[in-house]
Formats: structure tokens, C-alpha cells, sequence
């Protein structure tokens, strides 16, 4: 699936490692886990669905969504990264409605839920900019948006 110069492709042989080198920026580790342990994560959660984030046909991005309903009845993004070379770019943004089209697919697909650490500001304006609403939903130290699909 692609938009412009920007595409998300399931994980494969060919790009999990590179998904593994990406960063975030220094500011950004406190609010992320590193995409190795997303990765490994998938191998037990087997409904997880992670994806590279391509530019350019270079990896410059990782995201991951889980393809049942889980809490508040939603379909959740677990992560969405982009490396701290390629950010304030658009590319997250496009990754993100790229994701959330193939999220929609899924069966009784109503709505996306999405949880951060409120202190993670980008993450915040980059939500609220695509239609995610905070309803006051709290799951540990993170915030949960949802955005609900409309047909």
C-alpha cells in the first residue's frame, strides 16, 4: 500500500533488520521500545501486524497494529515510528493513514485506538491532526485517542 513516495510493507526476510537499526531521537527513547522487541513481540502475539515504513524505497519507518478488537472495542496501534533522520518529513503522517486504510478492512472495524505517553508531544499533534479524539481513557502511564472509521 503506497501514497506518494511513501508505502508500508509487511515485515518480511528482506527488511526486519533494517526496521531493527532505525532510532528515534534521544528525546523520543523514553517513550518507545526498541522495534527489535516489537519484532520479537510478534512472533507471540500472533495477531500483530507489523509493517516497514518506506521512503523512497529506502526503510525509514516501523508501525504496528493489532488485527483484532482489543479495550474500548478498537482496533489498537501499537507502534509507529520513523527513524530521527527522516522525521518532520510528513512520513509518519502518511505511514499512519496508510495503516489506518488497511485497518478499516478489518472485519467490524469501527474504531482505531491509539495509546502514548502524554508527555510524548509529537505523537500528540501527529494524532490529533488525523481526527483522534481523547476521550479521558487511561491504561497505565499511557493516553488512549480513538478515531472512529466512518464509510
Amino acid at each position: 500500500m503506497n501514497r506518494g513516495n511513501v508505502k508500508i510493507v509487511s515485515l518480511n526476510a528482506d527488511n526486519w533488520y533494517d526496521c531493527c537499526e532505525l532510532e528515534v531521537s534521544k528525546e523520543q527513547k523514553e517513550f518507545i521500545e526498541p522495534n527489535a522487541i516489537s519484532i520479537a513481540q510478534t512472533k507471540f502475539e500472533l495477531t500483530l501486524k507489523p509493517y516497514a515504513i518506506y521512503a523512497e524505497e529506502k526503510v525509514v519507518g516501523f508501525l504496528m497494529y493489532n488485527s483484532v478488537q482489543e479495550e474500548l472495542d478498537g482496533y489498537w496501534v501499537y507502534r509507529i515510528m520513523v527513524d530521527k533522520q527522516f522525521q518532520g518529513k510528513g512520513i509518519g503522517k502518511t505511514a499512519t493513514k496508510l495503516m489506518m486504510l488497511e485497518m478499516a478492512t478489518s472485519d467490524n472495524a469501527k474504531k482505531i485506538v491509539v495509546g502514548y505517553h502524554p508527555e510524548n508531544l509529537g505523537a500528540h499533534k501527529m494524532y490529533a491532526s488525523l481526527g483522534f479524539i481523547d476521550y479521558g481513557d487511561r491504561f497505565g502511564k499511557e493516553m488512549a485517542v480513538v478515531k472512529y472509521i466512518t464509510d
